[in-house]
């Protein structure tokens, strides 16, 4: 069976937790990683996080890079945390999609409801806002969640309990 959702995840700020006043724990990789997995950020991913997003996947969602980062997240951020590749989305060149469109809209907003071509999504960022939430309320047809998580912290155990439910439920009535 196919799964249910897309999870269309962000790295900065989703993943590699930015902007606290305090220092940040930083991690050491649970595997040897490819000797060509370097970035300076990577230490503030915690690997556990790949266990939990690993278990949203058996839960009923389909995780897709949706960052700037491109496929450089499979090649640096992936292993980290002991995923494999995930497909990526192919953002509009750049200048094609401002960065805050009408109404505050998110630049992601309308790539992410045409990638995911009528399917129930999940969007995981912490620049997400109720601009976007109402686009995508009223130009897609499937449920999706759009999720925004605190750039200081990355995902949580919070936000993860938010995810789990909206996937076990199927979806629920629509954008929320």
């Amino acid at each position: 069976m196919p799964p249910f959702a897309l999870l269309f995840l962000d790295v900065d700020g989703t993943l590699i937790p930015f902007g606290a006043e305090r220092p940040y724990a930083l991690h050491e990789p649970p595997h040897p990683l490819p000797g060509t997995v370097t970035h300076p950020l990577l230490a503030r991913i915690d690997p556990a996080l790949g266990t939990r997003l690993a278990r949203l996947a058996e839960l009923g969602c389909e995780p897709v890079w949706a960052t700037t980062w491109m496929n450089d997240a499979n090649t640096a951020v992936a292993p980290w945390l002991g995923l494999p590749p995930l497909r990526v989305v192919d953002w509009p060149e750049e200048g094609a999609e401002p960065r805050l469109g009408p109404r505050g809209l998110h630049w992601k907003t309308r790539p992410l409801a045409a990638w995911a071509a009528g399917r129930p999504f999940l969007w995981v960022d912490d620049e997400i806002t109720d601009a976007d939430r109402a686009w995508v309320a009223g130009h897609h047809p499937a449920p999706a969640l759009l999720h925004r998580v605190d750039h200081r912290y990355g995902l949580t155990d919070r936000d993860f309990a938010v995810l789990e439910e909206w996937i076990t439920a199927g979806g629920g009535p629509g954008v929320r």
